[in-house]
């Protein structure tokens, strides 16, 4: 018989908290992520960057309080000097203002260039290596059409043709850049399908749409991201390209291409006009290419086989 003073009062109770797994998983996802960021130099390089730049552009406001699109004859072709550091152009527009401002339009058309052509790719390549047959032969030659054109081309072309703005820029580059990822992806889709656990899924009685949204995709995703990050960098000089033709973001509106467009004819007396624009092409495209192949050392299986075969001492 047991009485309430038997009754170990100090005893700590423990206390259900369903979020408490939730956090610690959160918790040790942020460290994988930080100790994968700090592990490759290239990688932790490419962000620093691309964190630096993107902040730089969304607090264009704080940073430069000129207005990027407002005229001052009395100030045009400056030199940078402590009032305009990055000088002024041929209209008297701050340039430091210009750049910045400039750099939002020309990552809305990275951003949503991105956001389209890695779906793209996948949707094509899954469905044609998944359903193979007539699929796959009608989307592979589809495919091999648009391989048939260089990218850059297609995309002047494209844009030539739709005519110049926002929607018609990015429309441009995701039809240029979508065949690479549909062949990967069909590639990786024709290897899944021979293993075990795609042959239980079916024999289970899942249907073709659960098996590519649970099994596949996840599986082709991760190959898909690390491609776009190395292809980020091109995007970026394809966006520059139409906008130093005229085929991007129109004027008033601030777009390194363009920029460097307006500048051509000022380079020997204003050479700042196309400078900083062209070095900031060059800095976001750098931080691309950093990012792109610090992602691709880090979860390149060819590497972790590597040193898992190495003798241990």
């Amino acid at each position: 018989m047991t009485y309430e003073s038997d009754i170990d009062r100090t005893e700590p109770v423990a206390i259900s908290d369903p979020a408490l797994p939730r956090l610690i998983s959160v918790r040790q996802q942020v460290k994988n992520a930080y100790k994968i960021l700090t592990s490759n130099s290239l990688l932790l390089s490419g962000t620093l960057i691309l964190l630096v730049t993107v902040l730089a552009v969304a607090c264009a406001g704080w940073i430069s309080h000129a207005n990027p699109i407002l005229q001052s004859l009395s100030h045009r072709v400056e030199p940078p000097s402590a009032e305009h550091w990055f000088g002024t152009d041929q209209l008297g527009r701050d340039m430091l203002s210009r750049v910045l401002y400039g750099g939002r339009a020309t990552l809305i058309i990275v951003l949503f260039s991105a956001l389209a052509i890695a779906p793209v790719g996948l949707l094509v390549g899954i469905l044609a290596g998944y359903y193979g047959g007539v699929i796959d032969t009608l989307f592979m030659r589809i495919t091999d059409i648009f391989f048939a054109f260089p990218r850059l081309v297609l995309a002047l072309a494209l844009s030539a043709v739709l005519g110049a703005g926002l929607f018609n820029a990015v429309f441009a580059i995701v039809i240029s850049a979508w065949p690479p990822y549909a062949r990967q992806a069909r590639a990786e889709v024709l290897t899944i399908m021979e293993m075990d656990f795609i042959k239980a899924a079916r024999l289970s009685g899942a249907s073709d749409m659960r098996i590519i949204v649970h099994y596949i995709l996840p599986l082709c995703a991760s190959s898909a991201f690390i491609r776009l990050a190395l292809d980020l960098s091109g995007i970026i000089i394809i966006a520059a390209g139409l906008g130093f033709l005229g085929l991007g973001i129109q004027p008033p509106t601030p777009e390194w291409g363009a920029m460097i467009s307006e500048g051509r004819q000022y380079i020997s007396t204003a050479w700042w006009i196309s400078l900083f624009p062209g070095l900031s092409i060059l800095l976001m495209s750098a931080a691309f290419t950093l990012l792109g192949d610090g992602l691709r050392d880090t979860f390149d299986p060819k590497k972790e086989l590597s040193q898992h075969d190495q003798p241990t001492a």
